[in-house]
């Protein structure tokens, strides 16, 4: 069925956005028009292959983290931002947080700290461009049954489907900070109302527990290499 709807896409390795990448991308930006851009949304991410103390991640790790958490959305942003403004007619641009960045995460400090990142440029932006009609909007979501979070649908644990058609109905909401899927706001909820420390413990057992089951499977193909 044809829609109508012209889609170009651009192959590129946001763990490695370096100047090269940047202008592939803006040239791509250029060609459709960048000023006709109403809506970009932020929805990269990388997080530890499993949970570990912040001097037991290699260089590399650290440096993609970086690359990927907090210079992708940066910079995309300011590719888009731009245009927007000049079109005069508002626009959307929606960054993907996590529920991480809301409590303090022993042994995912680093991805903890990124997605923060976002969140507190989200607020901020929000609010120096909400007089252009610009809504700048960070959602919040706790696991998602993809590949990179290697976790089965549940209750609690949506598939990307299902979390997308929940998500695009804040798309333009008025809150900057929202969480569409209604159980990880319980689960949000739930936590914003426990003693820190008690969070804090709970999350440092859980992720000693991963980082375990991590370092075994390491150690094993490590062996069988």
């Amino acid at each position: 069925m044809n829609l109508g709807v012209d889609v170009q896409y651009v192959v590129c390795d946001y763990s490695k956005f370096d100047d090269k990448a940047q202008s592939k991308v803006q040239e791509a930006l250029t060609n459709v028009c960048k000023n006709d851009i109403g809506i970009l949304i932020n929805n990269v991410g990388q997080s530890y292959r499993y949970p570990r103390f912040f001097m037991e991640l290699p260089n590399e790790e650290v440096g993609n983290l970086i690359e990927m958490n907090v210079q992708s959305t940066t910079w995309m942003t300011r590719f888009v931002l731009d245009g927007m403004v000049e079109k005069k007619k508002g626009g959307c641009v929606i960054n993907i947080s996590s529920a991480s960045a809301m409590y303090p995460l022993p042994l995912l400090s680093q991805y903890s700290a990124a997605k923060s990142y976002v969140e507190k440029l989200t607020l901020g932006l929000n609010a120096e461009y909400a007089k252009h009609g610009i809504a700048v909007q960070t959602q919040v979501p706790f696991y998602v049954a993809t590949k990179l979070a290697k976790m089965r649908k549940s209750f609690s644990v949506p598939t990307p489907e299902e979390y997308v058609t929940k998500a695009l109905r804040f798309v333009g909401h008025s809150e900057p900070l929202v969480s569409p899927f209604w159980v990880h706001g319980v689960m949000g909820w739930v936590l914003d109302h426990l003693p820190n420390f008690l969070v804090v413990k709970i999350m440092m057992s859980m992720h000693l527990s991963i980082r375990k089951r991590g370092l075994k499977k390491d150690a094993r193909l490590k062996k069988e290499g």
